[in-house]
């Protein structure tokens, strides 16, 4: 059973997945990690939808890192559609997508993300990243970290 203090990870490539909670472990941010795979299975984990509707095994993140570029969904329509939501209007969901253009990162804000980072392509800065990314979660006042 996880603990309340869930961070769902939205990221449709495995590879990057695995790198990012591996690089989350070495950031010492050992909150238990929940995976989906595309924009729908991200709005039907956080909705309680389908096979996510038990939530002693799916509890409700406290925070969402989420890709921008997936199947089925965008991250910018799950974001869109996780703010129209009243009880997820004060969810913490950071952008965390390999695309640093000017456009999506103004377009990820305007629509209610919390924090946007560009992922870097290097193992060792992503771990850099997630240390400097653990100090401000940490300074926001998130559990477990």
């Amino acid at each position: 059973m996880l603990t309340p203090h869930t961070i769902l990870l939205a990221e449709d490539e495995d590879d990057e997945a695995f790198l990012l909670e591996r690089a989350l472990k070495k950031a010492a941010i050992t909150n238990p990690v929940q995976r989906v795979r595309n924009g729908d299975e991200a709005v039907d984990y956080l909705s309680g939808a389908g096979c996510y509707s038990d939530r002693t095994h799916y509890p409700l993140p406290f925070l969402v890192l989420l890709d921008l570029n997936m199947p089925k969904r965008s991250g910018f329509e799950v974001l869109e559609w996780a703010r129209q939501q009243p009880h997820l209007q004060t969810l913490a969901i950071d952008v965390f997508s390999g695309s640093g253009r000017p456009q999506d990162i103004e377009r990820a804000l305007k629509l209610g993300a919390n924090l946007y980072l560009k992922k870097p392509i290097a193992v060792a800065a992503l771990t850099d990243l997630l240390n400097g990314y653990r100090q401000v979660l940490t300074f926001r006042g998130f559990p477990n970290l």
